[in-house]
């Protein structure tokens, strides 16, 4: 059968190239069809690339390459098998002849000298040599350049008994524990055997300034440098954009959360046992702004050069935290589907965001955007707009405080909510009049069943 070439797929016309973020295989690996091979993070999503067919592959682009749509990146050969060889790189030594010198007192130091030949603990990572299961990767090779301890004699706790290089690190960590045990020994066996030292003499304090223009030392470095990915350079791009090109005001409210609250504890169990999710915030919020759409519909319009669109449907856009940065899936038609299916629907758009499994189709034609920032403790913030969209809801943390409520100081669980808005199409009155419908959607949960 002929090689397959694994080749950048296309994503959309506006996506010419990307960074290839993460391979999941190693190079010489026995792939499966359809077993995902890579990670390319471009400058709207992160999409996941799987293989056509079973066989061995080679790797020919390496992790951080700019890589363009089409490109070669792999190459597998369905007939090829995978060959489970040992090491045989000249910087890794051969363990036996170690363990044949560690033993032997020859090769040592004199049997009655006090400076024991190994411990336990060095014996234990030469004594288990052992053909590998599988080649060991790149990071495994490297390590055992660079340290001199052959994967042969390390435990693997890989899938198939495979070499880490976690075990590898682990392996390191284990012989220079043993090696200052041997130290520390023979430090010991020597001082017993040394004559006494002479007194020390008293030190001069003066002598014990420092000199000002020597540098302390330091265990790690002060700085480090890495580059933008294009899916954060694009955030940057269009965080700026927003704020130079529309007149961008935020008008803030505040709701209390005791109505929704009551109803999900009264009623979660029953709808987790009929729809098999949980019944959240972000639901009753979506609703809330779909029934604020409606009432107020300047909210649901863009600019387009000289003209204000407005728009009819009710795509609202939920702001998604990932790895990789911000992302924001639209939920379609949110004003014809029940709490249960925008539950399901967020929760769906949010796993295949963090997992990189997001579509561009996914991310594109929202009308308002909804952002959460209480998840992470903040308690206020002015959100930006996410173009061309003319407003964006913030939510925020929940926290019991005194509130008044018909002449009495009680406690309630209260969220401020933040509304930012483009004043070029939405002027105060009816962010304003938004937001406290929003508020009322919320604190009151029956109009939204009533339509009021």
């Amino acid at each position: 059968m002929a090689l397959l070439e694994v080749k950048i797929p296309p994503m959309g016309e506006s996506i010419n190239s990307g960074i290839l973020s993460k391979w999941h295989v190693n190079d010489g690996d026995t792939v499966k069809k359809d077993q995902p091979l890579f990670e390319l993070e471009t400058d709207k999503i992160t999409s996941e690339g799987t293989a056509e067919a079973a066989g061995k592959i080679s790797l020919k682009a390496a992790v951080g390459d700019e890589v363009t749509i089409g490109q070669v990146v792999a190459i597998i050969d369905p007939d090829a098998r995978s060959q489970k060889s040992e090491v045989s790189s000249p910087a890794v030594p051969d363990v036996r002849s170690q363990k044949s010198e560690v033993r032997s007192p020859a090769a040592g130091s004199a049997p009655n000298s006090g400076i024991p030949p190994s411990t336990s603990a060095e014996r234990s990572l030469t004594s288990d040599v052992r053909p590998l299961t599988s080649d060991p990767s790149p990071a495994v090779r490297r390590l055992a350049a660079e340290t001199g301890i052959a994967p042969q004699s390390v435990a693997g706790t890989g899938k198939g008994g495979r070499v880490t290089k976690g075990d590898m690190l682990a392996a390191v960590e284990n012989k220079a524990v043993a090696t200052s045990a041997s130290e520390s020994k023979a430090s010991a066996a020597v001082a017993k055997n040394a004559p006494p030292a002479a007194k020390p003499e008293v030190p001069n304090p003066q002598s014990e300034i420092r000199n000002p223009q020597s540098a302390p030392p330091q265990s790690a470095p002060r700085q480090t440098r890495r580059k933008m990915t294009p899916l954060r350079q694009k955030i940057a791009q269009r965080l700026v954009a927003a704020q130079h090109e529309a007149a961008m005001l935020t008008t803030f409210n505040e709701v209390d959360m005791s109505a929704v609250m009551a109803l999900r504890a009264k009623y979660q169990d029953d709808f987790v046992k009929r729809h098999g999710i949980k019944l959240g915030f972000m639901s009753f919020f979506a609703k809330a702004v779909v029934h604020a759409l409606k009432a107020v519909p300047q909210v649901n319009a863009q600019l387009d050069g000289d003209s204000i669109v407005e728009n009819h449907y009710y795509d609202i856009g939920v702001a998604v935290s990932t790895e990789k940065g911000l992302m924001v899936p639209v939920i379609r038609n949110c004003d014809t589907l029940g709490m249960a299916e925008i539950e399901k629907a967020i929760g769906d758009a949010a796993k295949r965001a963090r997992e990189a499994k997001i579509t561009l189709a996914d991310l594109e034609g929202g009308v308002f955007t909804i952002t959460n920032g209480g998840i992470f403790g903040s308690m206020l913030s002015t959100p930006i707009i996410n173009p061309p969209q003319s407003a964006i809801l913030g939510l925020h943390a929940i926290n019991e405080r005194p509130v008044a409520v018909n002449g009495q100081v009680v406690i309630r669980p209260m969220m401020y909510l933040a509304l930012s808005y483009d004043h070029r199409v939405v002027d105060g009155k009816e962010a304003v009049t938004f937001l406290v419908k929003v508020k009322q959607a919320i604190e009151e949960p029956a109009r939204l069943v009533i339509g009021i």
